[in-house]
């Protein structure tokens, strides 16, 4: 388990871009189980959409690469401090099945494809109470800052 602000010693995300609020499950080299709270008081349901909110799906897309690169620098004992920082590189196979609403905890899952040369692919998923909400191949990159 790590909490908030465990993750905010491997990701350099801040309020209101960090979107992990806890990990649940990691196995370095592996996978990792994380989740998002789903709040009304979020600042992007003032305008997407008021009187409808639903969580953007490129949000839903975010929180499963920042869960990626907690798992990615885990794996390599790195954190932003030592100057490594994960950059999207590319995303394939997105599918959306259902809507976010506020209220709903997202359960963020990742597992490791490869790892060459400092790229990084992984295979993810958001589910909703075991609802699946959205998948991704999600391609990052490692590079130094």
């Amino acid at each position: 388990m790590m909490d908030v602000n465990e993750i905010r010693q491997l990701l350099p995300h801040r309020y209101p871009m960090l979107l992990v609020d806890r990990v649940t499950e990691l196995v370095e080299g592996e996978s990792i189980v994380a989740y998002k709270n789903i709040s009304i008081n979020e600042d992007i349901f003032n305008g997407h959409f008021p009187e409808f909110p639903v969580f953007p799906g490129v949000l839903i897309l975010e929180a499963l690469a920042q869960a990626s690169g907690i798992l990615g620098f885990k794996t390599m004992d790195k954190k932003p401090t030592d100057g490594s920082i994960y950059l999207f590189a590319g995303i394939d196979d997105v599918r959306f099945k259902r809507q976010v609403v506020p209220g709903d905890r997202l359960q963020l899952e990742s597992s490791i494809i490869s790892s060459k040369r400092g790229i990084w692919k992984f295979a993810c998923k958001a589910s909703v109470e075991g609802e699946l909400v959205a998948s991704a191949t999600i391609l990052c990159a490692d590079r130094k800052i």
